[in-house]
């Protein structure tokens, strides 16, 4: 079992900048792959970010590629997204999800776990 706990969330303006964390519990947080989702009212969730269990490897979605960056740090069982150059359509809600193995780590049903989400609002 994963229990994940995010944070950071708020308001900001365009073009500034936060960084959200997700802490998680467990001793086998470092064996699980991350994944940053968002919601938007009215909108589906989406994919924002990834990283692999050993950090090897990041994926981005195209509209969040460049400005924003995940990371983790398994000794403190954290994952973390930092969003740079903030955008008004980067208004959600977003979740942060754990899966032990999948291929597809930009798809939000192959995750097992899932946080309660932060919001975030960026004002124009």
């Amino acid at each position: 079992q994963v229990q994940l706990v995010e944070s950071g969330g708020g308001l900001v303006q365009a073009g500034g900048s936060l960084r959200l964390s997700c802490a998680a519990s467990g001793r086998t947080f470092s064996s699980y792959n991350m994944g940053w989702f968002r919601q938007a009212p009215g909108k589906e969730r989406e994919f924002v970010a990834s990283i692999t269990w050993s950090a090897t490897s990041t994926v981005y979605a195209d509209s969040v590629k460049g400005r924003f960056a995940i990371s983790r740090d398994n000794a403190k069982k954290t994952v973390y997204l930092q969003m740079h150059s903030l955008k008004p359509e980067d208004t959600a809600v977003y979740y942060c999800a754990a899966v032990l193995y999948s291929r597809r780590l930009n798809v939000a049903d192959e995750y097992d776990y899932w946080g309660q989400g932060t919001q975030v609002t960026v004002s124009s």
